[in-house]
């Protein structure tokens, strides 16, 4: 019988909790608690965890059904001080998937960008 020890994640990310909320990474944990913090004092509001963008439509082509094509940050919340939202995304590596799906969606979301939050 052999015993094969738990897969590591692919970046070598930790999974982390905080308030019962599983992160996929000790940075994005972090970054939850920041927000928190910045919302309890009143410079943010809305703050959403994985909110989700739809960058292409569901659509059939040749009898083919194609899915929605979406991109998920990790954050979004509005800035009492710049009056806007802001769209977050913590980021300890940029594979080509995330982005080809960060170009789509400033092409599609022209009025919002994703603001990187990158392990210092």
């Amino acid at each position: 019988m052999f015993y094969y020890p738990k897969s590591k994640n692919k970046y070598h990310n930790v999974k982390t909790k905080v308030n019962n909320i599983t992160f996929d990474s000790k940075l994005e944990a972090k970054r939850y608690t920041e927000l928190k913090l910045l919302e309890k004092n009143g410079l943010i509001k809305d703050l959403k965890l994985q909110p989700s963008y739809e960058l292409i439509p569901s659509f059939k082509k040749d009898n083919k059904t194609f899915r929605k094509t979406c991109y998920i940050a990790d954050f979004s919340y509005y800035d009492n001080e710049l009056g806007k939202t802001i769209v977050e995304d913590t980021k300890g590596f940029s594979n080509d998937v995330y982005k080809l799906k960060r170009k789509l969606f400033e092409y599609t979301y022209n009025d919002l960008t994703i603001r990187e939050i990158k392990r210092r």
